[in-house]
């Protein structure tokens, strides 16, 4: 991947500026940063309401089981208790890495390629020039954040262990860098959208995009972002 880039330790402490590796060049405009909304990162990348709920289903049958059995109601409860408490510590867990991968982690996008500073110990720093990208998607949520899978033309992919959890799930064999649960997802969407096609002369094709848990287009016809993460930006 053009300008991969990977350093052990904190790397964003000594960023000349925050979220690159290095200034800017000459003639390269800043368009947008920002990070994942915590909360969303914990829910669809962390899966804390899923881990949840796995808890109370399992909590719930191996209460009917012991009532089944005749044990008392208050002897059943008091059963729940380890089960309670292994519930709480995995939620707490896995919220709190998502609050240090929200934190560590910072999004760029200029006016010639994407920037990607990933990681809580091992921190990378993934830069991605508007040539190498082929498509773009987006998968809104109904408040507002979303998901920015970005499809790569070319060789060298970054690998999917590297990214995870700023990666689109299961596409294992070709990794897709994706900006997860970015607040006003749309926004940036069209945002990258007009970006790719002012850098490359391409263009990009008037189609609407997922949303999760509402009905209609989450973007704007000119905006280019295609359903799903499917193709979007023609030019190539």
């Amino acid at each position: 991947m053009d300008g991969h880039r990977h350093t052990l330790g904190p790397e964003h402490d000594f960023e000349p500026v925050p979220g690159l590796p290095e200034a800017l060049p000459a003639g390269e405009r800043m368009l947008w940063q920002g990070s994942p909304d915590v909360r969303g990162l914990a829910l669809h990348a962390f899966h804390v309401r899923k881990v949840a709920i796995y808890f109370a289903v399992i909590g719930a049958i191996q209460l009917a089981s012991s009532l089944a059995d005749g044990v008392p109601l208050r002897e059943a409860l008091a059963g729940l208790a380890t089960l309670a408490a292994l519930a709480a510590v995995a939620v707490a867990l896995l919220a709190t890495v998502a609050r240090l991968s929200a934190r560590t982690t910072l999004y760029t996008v200029t006016d010639r390629r994407v920037v990607m500073r990933v990681g809580i110990v091992l921190t990378m720093t993934f830069n991605i020039p508007f040539s190498r990208i082929a498509s773009a998607g987006l998968r809104q949520y109904t408040d507002g954040t979303g998901d920015l899978p970005l499809t790569l033309a070319g060789t060298g992919a970054i690998g999917y262990a590297h990214l995870w959890p700023h990666a689109r799930p299961w596409r294992l064999r070709r990794p897709e860098p994706m900006l997860r649960c970015v607040p006003e997802a749309a926004r940036v969407g069209r945002l990258i959208a007009d970006a790719w096609a002012q850098s490359t002369g391409g263009a990009a094709r008037p189609l609407g995009a997922r949303v999760d848990g509402a009905a209609g287009p989450a973007l704007a016809p000119e905006t280019g972002l295609a359903p799903e993460g499917r193709t979007a930006l023609a030019g190539h």
